[in-house]
């Protein structure tokens, strides 16, 4: 059973939150975030992207970036920007998009149970992007934004996040630019606090929906700080580190989509031959296919859609990986004819994120950017949990998570 911990937040002070308030650090380039912050010194993006207040020849990973985030950092509480609340409270974080709103807990989570499998993971992490995320936890002494984490829903818990914010005010409560919609509540009632705890000892496991990066980085610093310590203090808040908990019939995975440089020396009439050999393949015409179903892609190229769909027998359904419609179209067709062994690092692949829409994908083919494009129907949360079950890892890019959790509304300290 995974443990919710309660924590004093550091966090926007009254009418500041959205201006404050940035999507994840890892969203924007260095150039888009100096354009978007350049006009708002209260942008978390001059903690989370300090690079932007120093010249653009400095490297993003050289250390005056990391000292630049931890100098922004103190000033945003030194000037009041950032208030630290005197006790350990729980905060509920409600996002709404396109009308549809997930709501989840803000708490801190045990790295001894990222440790054990009880917070279970999808997804493999690359050692250059864990170091920069760990010596800005270092810097800082702060996990600066959450983790997006899912269990598998609970009434009880349900009602009663649902119960409080029906009978208390929000204490921040604006739109952003986008058009998603932001709430916070604090939870500074300690019996509810307690029974918040109690109730999350129902729950199995937790899941890492988004942000393996930083969550193995919170682990490693923490595991640092304990080095020396002797007989470290288990409650010292370097054992625990930043998230946000939602249920997971709350959630919407958008399609990850794929676009393809070269079609590795064969024409577009060898190409769809080839594709024919594994896939059943159906020519659409102009407009936009998207599939209502799994085993089923949308693929876009010369100006025309086409759907694909798995061939019987071709698919190891009991497999929890193998069957994920990203691994069907990896091992039956991006590999064996495109020769992209692996999409990590090949040039020759783009991943495009559902957001962005089919029109994207259109975009990118007609502009001869890329040769052909494959829309892609979402991986379910069900397969995210069945897969973290068994101890397995998904192909890169196998889930989009819509809406991005803000950074800046919440920040934890570690001592």
């Amino acid at each position: 059973m995974p443990t919710v911990r309660p924590f004093c937040a550091a966090r926007p002070a009254k009418g500041l939150a959205e201006k404050v308030a940035a999507l994840p650090f890892d969203v924007y380039s260095s150039t888009e975030a100096r354009e978007i912050a350049k006009d708002n010194p209260y942008s978390f993006l001059h903690v989370d992207k300090a690079e932007i207040d120093l010249d653009p020849a400095v490297g993003l990973y050289d250390a005056a970036v990391y000292e630049k985030a931890a100098e922004n950092l103190e000033k945003f509480v030194a000037k009041g920007t950032l208030i630290k609340d005197g006790e350990p409270y729980f905060y509920i974080y409600r996002l709404t998009m396109d009308g549809r709103a997930q709501t989840g807990l803000v708490a801190c989570a045990s790295i001894d149970e990222y440790l054990d499998g009880t917070i279970k993971k999808h997804e493999l992490t690359l050692e250059a992007k864990e170091l920069d995320r760990i010596r800005h936890i270092e810097a800082t002494n702060a996990n600066t934004g959450p983790i997006f984490l899912a269990y598998r829903d609970k009434h009880e818990i349900d009602a009663l996040i649902k119960g409080w914010i029906s009978s208390h005010a929000p204490v921040y409560d604006f739109t952003a630019g986008d058009g998603v919609g932001h709430a916070v509540w604090v939870i500074d009632d300690k019996g509810v606090i307690d029974k918040i705890r109690h109730m999350f000892k129902t729950v199995d496991s937790f899941y890492i929906a988004d942000g393996h990066h930083r969550n193995a980085s919170a682990v490693k610093v923490g595991l640092k700080k304990r080095e020396g310590r002797g007989d470290y203090d288990i409650n010292a808040e370097y054992n625990y580190y930043l998230t946000v908990i939602f249920p997971d019939s709350q959630l919407k995975i958008m399609d990850y989509n794929r676009a393809i440089k070269t079609l590795n020396g064969f024409t577009e009439r060898d190409f769809l031959k080839k594709a024919g050999e594994a896939f059943n393949v159906e020519k659409i015409g102009e407009t936009a296919f998207r599939p209502d179903k799994a085993l089923t892609f949308g693929m876009y190229m010369g100006g025309v859609w086409y759907k694909l769909t798995a061939k019987d027998g071709s698919v190891d359904l009991t497999d929890p990986v193998k069957s994920l419609d990203v691994s069907v179209l990896q091992e039956n067709l991006l590999a064996p004819v495109l020769g992209i062994s692996d999409p990590r690092t090949d040039k020759n692949i783009e991943f495009i994120g559902g957001a962005r829409g089919l029109g994207e994908l259109e975009r990118l083919v007609n502009s001869g950017v890329m040769k052909v494009a494959f829309a892609m129907f979402p991986t379910s949360i069900g397969q995210l949990f069945s897969v973290a079950d068994a101890g397995l890892l998904m192909p890169p890019k196998s889930t989009w998570f819509e809406p991005k959790l803000r950074s800046g509304l919440f920040i934890h300290y570690l001592d």
